[in-house]
């Protein structure tokens, strides 16, 4: 696919994140707690700053990591939507870039990110509960 660099994945993201993409994100230095928040259900999202994830920058209009951007951001523009299933995001203006054979494979990789994800959030919620309960 094509990217336009234009903004408009990173405008509001609620893009979740997996273990794998936060200690990778820590690993080149990052605090999680600058590009990350859990949610009550345990899922770790990226952080918006100024209404744009964090790594956007909106001056020169690109992503500060996205070579090392998570395996989401990757994915997009394919999306999971409850009543649809795998789609491309209709906010893309670059959806159309994407080829039929690029939408399947990228949509496999979606739903077990989404599996992953999802049991970590499970094992990231009981974790928090427990360390509350030590204080």
């Amino acid at each position: 696919m094509e990217c336009s660099c234009c903004g408009v994945c990173c405008e509001k993201t609620e893009m979740m994140l997996s273990n794998a993409d936060v200690k990778r994100l820590e690993g080149m230095g990052y605090e999680r707690q600058k590009f990350a928040r859990q949610d009550r259900y345990g899922f770790i999202r990226l952080r918006n700053r100024r209404g744009f994830c964090v790594f956007y920058d909106v001056e020169k209009c690109c992503c500060g990591i996205y070579r090392h951007r998570p395996l989401g951001c990757r994915i997009y523009p394919v999306i999971f939507s409850e009543q649809e299933g795998i789609v491309l995001d209709p906010l893309c203006p670059m959806k159309s870039t994407v080829s039929k054979i690029e939408l399947r494979g990228k949509g496999k990789r979606l739903m077990g990110l989404l599996q992953r994800i999802d049991t970590e959030a499970t094992y990231n919620k009981d974790k928090a509960q427990r360390l509350k309960g030590v204080e």
